[in-house]
């Protein structure tokens, strides 16, 4: 297999699982499968991605400039998804008004516990659960090398404790209205604890 073939493999491989890739090259100046992967280490903002919404379309997060970002991966049979649901959808009620978002990938990559599909049975879903999570994209893997180039970027730019690498669902990235990550937090970390935090950027 010549290397040409391997790259668009990866590439369909990461388009498939809605990943979705950084743009600040086009994929005909990448030379090799490492290059490609690497691409999300040149991006300034979280402005530079292009991810899939639930239904496929493309979506640019330029579209979010200027607003605070609470980006967070999301399941639906985790024993923290009760708390997160309900706390996010306040966050997203409090703040409907103001400069803030959130963004929720579903993951199904811990424990298989987001085995909902995208489109109109993730929508009947969340309804069912009276989830207000924000702006719901395509489902996601957000460690390994299919990880989201988006959520490689955000690892990159925010470390783990223990790795880099998002432990569990319901892991947090607060994103400025810059488009920069400038927290992350926990999975256990409960939303509404980080009130003060979206406050404060909020008022920059």
């Amino acid at each position: 297999m010549s290397l040409k073939v391997v790259i668009l493999t990866v590439t369909g491989v990461l388009i498939a699982y809605g990943a979705n890739r950084y743009y600040g090259q086009s994929s005909g100046e990448h030379s090799n499968e490492t290059t490609t992967m690497e691409d999300y280490k040149n991006a300034k903002s979280v402005y530079d991605f292009t991810v899939k919404d639930s239904h496929g379309a493309d979506v640019s997060l330029e579209t979010y400039r200027g607003k605070v970002l609470l980006i967070v991966n999301i399941a639906s049979k985790c024993g923290l998804t009760k708390g997160n649901y309900a706390e996010l959808t306040e966050l997203a009620e409090k703040y409907a008004d103001k400069e803030f978002k959130i963004l929720s990938f579903p993951c199904d990559q811990f424990g298989g516990q987001m085995p909902e599909k995208d489109g109109e049975e993730m929508v009947c879903h969340l309804r069912s659960a009276k989830a207000n999570v924000g702006d719901v994209f395509a489902k996601i893997k957000v460690n390994g090398d299919e990880a989201d180039p988006l959520y490689k970027y955000l690892k990159h730019k925010q470390g783990g404790i223990l790795g880099d690498s998002i432990k569990w669902n319901f892991s947090k990235f607060l994103v400025n209205k810059d488009g920069q990550p400038v927290d992350r937090y926990a999975p256990t970390t409960s939303p509404s604890s980080i009130v003060k935090d979206i406050e404060k950027l909020l008022a920059a």
